[in-house]
């Protein structure tokens, strides 16, 4: 398999060129285990560590390789191969980090297009798709939803979920598919473009495991039915892999995310909720919060219908939610910094004592 059937293209070519990489190993990292790395090349796959250089470097988690990131590594030494180099990426995909507020976690990298996932019997929420847009927009990434377990519903309880989503929703492909009778994957496979990656974001249980193994032909990855009792789906993936499809495309499986926090997501915002950004340019007051003004043009909108109340209540816990997450980080950039001078005096007074 060469380089190019996983995603290798002229951009990355150039810039290993241009670093004289030419003594290394370049490959794509297809699953992440606690620092160590599974990595794909044309050669085999290996199961690499970083360089103790990259490692001291790193300022954050962003700093280190994830999946779908391509690296230059050595691999003469098979027991042992080392990752010297990240190659540029060209997109990330990151949510806040569970349970750590100011942290973020990467759910891959170098991702073309995702694939939002929800079940339409039980799962089916559109705040939470558009937290998924606001995600993918963020990391320029395009957005296409799939609606899964339509076999689970009738034509017409489907016709009123895509209805109810392209009202709120524009220009964003939509597919219902199945995947007890195959309904719909035609359709599907036939948008998958060779070379090109996509990635799964979804809740547990929505059925992410099961469609990868539609699309491939093969049984990838293992499922799990639906509890009885809680009515939700048994968690499966417990890390993140890159499987290149028989079409061609590339496929990111990643676990379903209980969690969707949004993560430095401002530009994100901007386009999922484009149409409320443009009304805010007619508000009275240039720092409208669009939450009680008078002369906002946004509530007005609402008032009147043109836009989505639902949509705009979604907009402005968002926006809450984003505000404190910068804050967070700002105030965590200020203690570092704080604390990088007070190493730096205790530095200086080590030094000045011991002479």
């Amino acid at each position: 398999m060469k380089l190019e059937d996983f995603g290798y293209n002229d951009k990355l070519r150039k810039f290993s060129v241009e670093n004289k990489l030419s003594d290394f190993e370049i490959g794509r990292v297809i699953a992440e285990h606690k620092e160590r790395y599974i990595v794909k090349t044309e050669n085999g796959e290996y199961e690499a560590e970083i360089t103790g250089n990259l490692r001291f470097t790193a300022k954050s988690r962003i700093d280190f390789p994830a999946v779908g990131h391509w690296v230059a590594l050595t691999t003469y030494n098979a027991e042992f191969p080392v990752i010297h180099k990240i190659l540029p990426r060209q997109s990330m995909i990151t949510r806040q980090a569970v349970g750590q507020f100011g942290e973020i976690q990467i759910i891959a990298t170098n991702i073309d297009y995702a694939f939002l996932i929800q079940a339409v019997d039980r799962d089916f929420n559109i705040n939470r798709l558009e937290r998924y847009l606001t995600i993918c927009y963020s990391a320029k990434v395009k957005p296409i939803i799939v609606l899964t377990k339509t076999d689970l519903i009738d034509q017409q309880k489907i016709a009123e979920i895509t209805d109810s989503i392209k009202q709120r929703i524009k220009d964003v492909a939509v597919f219902a598919i199945s995947n007890e009778t195959q309904d719909g994957y035609e359709a599907l496979k036939m948008n998958i473009e060779k070379g090109k990656t996509y990635c799964m974001l979804g809740s547990s249980g929505v059925g992410k495991s099961t469609l990868l193994n539609n699309l491939s032909g093969k049984t990838l990855m293992r499922t799990d039915s639906i509890s009885v009792s809680t009515n939700k789906g048994r968690h499966i993936t417990s890390h993140r892999e890159l499987i290149v499809l028989e079409s061609g495309g590339i496929l990111v499986d990643n676990p379903g995310m209980r969690e969707v926090g949004i993560a430095d997501t401002s530009s994100g915002l901007e386009t999922t909720f484009d149409r409320i950004i443009r009304l805010s340019q007619n508000c009275k007051f240039k720092d409208c919060t669009h939450t009680k003004e008078v002369g906002c043009s946004v509530i007005e909108a609402v008032e009147n219908g043109e836009i989505d109340k639902k949509s705009y209540e979604n907009y402005l816990k968002m926006e809450r939610e984003n505000a404190h997450f910068e804050s967070t980080i700002e105030e965590k950039r200020k203690k570092d910094k704080e604390f990088g001078k007070v190493i730096k005096n205790y530095k200086k007074e080590m030094k000045k004592n011991k002479f």
